[in-house]
């Protein structure tokens, strides 16, 4: 099966458990064309076929609760409980279990990409010592979640680089035409902050590999201030779909639970939608918002570090002791392999 049939199925098992925004997959398809960093954000139906079989090595390695599509895109900034900022994985709509192995070579796959097409600026040996660097230190330590407060503040000074000004930010909701068809009206109204408070619903337009899934924007004012509450429809792990086993697929909430982590508490998790607070300081961080001088291999130690957050609270012995077990350079060699198949891939989409 090449990329061009995977697609298709994919999207076929899609409309048999959600309602698919066919605008949204005509939008997803262009930009899988820009290039293969964008390619590998949106298929990770295609990563789940592809990696057993080119990583087969690996497959033996200790099985976690993964965040399955792990990109150097998918991390962003939240506030707590404590209205700290808090930086770390920002998307686990395609949680599975998978030996601990795939998110690293995916995470290393992406920052390949970057630097192959001049949007990252280390080496492939670099890039992937960096992450593992930071996994492994992790998984000794039992984790630490990413508070930017008194600790970690190049992190901060980096997330908070291109943070969006609030007048622009809120126009571009304006912007967005009203929703119609389903919304989950009684979740959105329990998600603001009073559940008498008048709003109204916009459709929103965002990321990759979620595109054609409903994503609506519930928009409200609040103690003279704007507040937006985003519902995005939820379906199994797009691993379900490529083994055909439904027990691989895993609940992101339980997934989050588990982790070393600082939690969002507005995001939470219902039987078909993943509702979240949407801020200026609140939001996934893209290449493009990065400062062009900028610490690279530092960044994605810290990725590799947050990886371990998230699998640390499963068997870290195991991890610990298989991670000694492997050879030198098992992970640049196995990002290299993933990073030309998704190439391949890509010259083969714009082919067709």
């Amino acid at each position: 099966m090449n990329i061009v049939e995977a697609t298709r199925g994919y999207e076929r098992w899609m409309a048999q458990h959600i309602f698919v925004v066919r605008a949204d997959i005509a939008e997803k398809h262009r930009r899988m064309s820009e290039s293969p960093f964008v390619l590998l954000r949106g298929t990770f139906y295609r990563w789940m076929q592809v990696w057993p079989s080119l990583c087969a090595s690996l497959l033996d390695a200790p099985v976690v609760q993964a965040v399955g599509d792990l990109h150097i895109e998918n991390f962003g900034t939240w506030r707590d409980l404590e209205g700290r900022l808090v930086w770390g994985v920002n998307d686990v709509d395609e949680a599975c279990r998978v030996p601990y192995t795939n998110d690293l070579v995916r995470l290393a796959t992406s920052a390949t990409l970057a630097t192959r097409h001049g949007r990252f600026h280390l080496g492939e040996r670099d890039i992937c010592e960096a992450v593992l660097e930071g996994y492994t230190t992790a998984i000794e330590r039992g984790g630490r979640p990413f508070v930017l407060e008194e600790r970690h503040r190049w992190l901060r000074s980096l997330a908070l680089n291109k943070l969006r000004h609030p007048v622009p930010y809120w126009a571009a909701f304006d912007a967005m035409p009203r929703a119609t068809g389903e919304i989950p009206k009684s979740i959105l109204r329990a998600a603001l902050p009073h559940p008498r408070l008048p709003y109204r619903v916009v459709r929103r337009v965002a990321g990759v590999g979620s595109l054609g899934r409903t994503r609506v924007v519930a928009l409200a004012e609040w103690g003279g201030a704007r507040v937006a509450r985003e519902a995005k429809a939820w379906l199994p792990s797009a691993a379900v779909w490529a083994t055909g086993r439904r027990t691989i697929g895993q609940d992101p909430a339980k997934l989050l639970a588990r982790a070393v982590r600082t939690p969002d508490p507005f995001q939470t998790f219902h039987d078909k939608w993943i509702v979240r607070r949407l801020a200026p300081d609140c939001s996934r961080i893209e290449l493009g918002d990065l400062p062009t001088v900028r610490d690279d291999r530092r960044l994605l130690r810290a990725m590799g570090w947050e990886t371990a957050n998230l699998h640390v609270g499963r068997t870290p012995s195991r991890v610990r002791a298989d991670l000694r077990t492997r050879p030198r350079r098992w992970l640049e060699r196995a990002a290299s392999k993933m990073a030309d198949a998704v190439e391949a891939d890509w010259r083969r989409l714009r082919k067709s």
